[in-house]
């Protein structure tokens, strides 16, 4: 009851903030209130406008698939935070919104965030070559090695300090899945030798993530980054002749959060390819999709990879809203499995 309550008071407050932010900037006029989830919302005709109250990269898609039902032509996204980056994702649609930066009682139309360079990874070659021998999937994100297993990582390279905040003069192999568990790694086999700490962390990851095992925590992480190990193993099963990860253009917040996997390559004939890996209907995967293609290579041809479960109407109808139209590539049968 007081979580309702709640709820229902913090939707009216949101309600009511919209109303006079709208009316500030756009004038007195009739527009009738409707429910937008993790907001509120305002119509007038075929106009609306959003508050985003949740988070707005992730209400994007939802806030696009939401105005085309409501068959909304022009539509105000508002947002207090991450708007530069939304307003670039926003110009990557034909017939994009608007969104504005709130700022107190006013608001502002935003300019695209321009695309941000990827970090380099600092120079570790003795303990990447120990990622290698463990017959890891090696790859660079946010500026950091990381060897993973179908997907899932299980060792990183630091430097300066550990994931405790510990100074360190060199770098080291920190072995586990998640910030947590490479916590606990360190503590309860610190006096292990980084092959030794990899060589358990391995065996035991590889047991439950492979195609057949039975359910468990470790082969239901990250599905999406494993349909892009699979595809990079064996790019030809999209029809193409190389693929290696890509970083996306907004780093993944956490192990646990559902984010897009990208890669790049090519086609047989040179063609320039971004592919978009993704488990389960999100609507965060065109506009993240299209984001990543903007920050790598805006000429290539973009696909979007998921289960043939998960070829769903809406996601089409996104992608056929950019600029540049994507592809859906939809895998037939287990996905996991080589």
């Amino acid at each position: 009851m007081t979580s309702d309550h709640s709820a229902a008071s913090r939707s009216g407050l949101l309600a009511a903030k919209l109303r006079a932010l709208v009316a500030a900037r756009f004038g007195a006029a009739e527009r009738v209130p409707v429910d937008f989830p993790g907001g509120a919302g305002l119509v007038a005709g075929d106009v609306a406008w959003l508050l985003i109250d949740a988070d707005p990269l992730k209400a994007f898609g939802p806030a696009l698939v939401w105005a085309d039902r409501q068959e909304v032509t022009e539509l105000h996204l508002l947002v207090e935070d991450q708007a530069p980056i939304l307003a670039r994702r926003a110009a990557c649609f034909a017939e994009p919104p608007t969104v504005w930066q709130v700022d107190g009682t006013t608001i502002e139309p935003v300019p695209p965030a321009s695309v941000a360079t990827a970090a380099d990874a600092e120079s570790a070659p003795a303990l990447a070559e120990l990622l290698v021998d463990a017959d890891l999937e090696v790859i660079v994100e946010d500026g950091i090695v990381r060897g993973e297993i179908n997907g899932l990582e299980v060792a990183r390279i630091v430097h300066g300090h550990t994931s405790t905040g510990v100074p360190i003069d060199e770098p080291i192999i920190e072995v586990g899945v998640g910030h947590a568990d490479r916590e606990l790694t360190a503590m309860l086999h610190g006096g292990l030798s980084p092959v030794d700490q990899l060589a358990r962390v391995v065996e035991i990851v590889r047991t439950h993530r492979r195609p057949g095992a039975e359910r468990h925590p470790l082969n239901q992480l990250a599905p999406e980054r494993w349909l892009r190990a699979r595809l990079v193993a064996d790019p030809a099963r999209v029809g193409l002749a190389r693929l290696r990860p890509l970083e996306p253009a907004v780093p993944r917040p956490n192990l646990r959060d559902r984010a897009v996997a990208m890669a790049i390559g090519e086609a047989a004939d040179g063609e320039p390819v971004v592919v978009a890996c993704s488990v389960g209907i999100d609507l965060d995967l065109v506009p993240a999709a299209a984001d990543a293609r903007l920050a790598a290579s805006p000429e290539a041809r973009l696909l979007l990879v998921v289960p043939a479960r998960d070829d769903h109407p809406v996601t089409r109808q996104l992608a056929a809203r950019l600029l540049d139209p994507a592809e859906i590539v939809p895998i037939e049968g287990d996905w996991r499995t080589p």
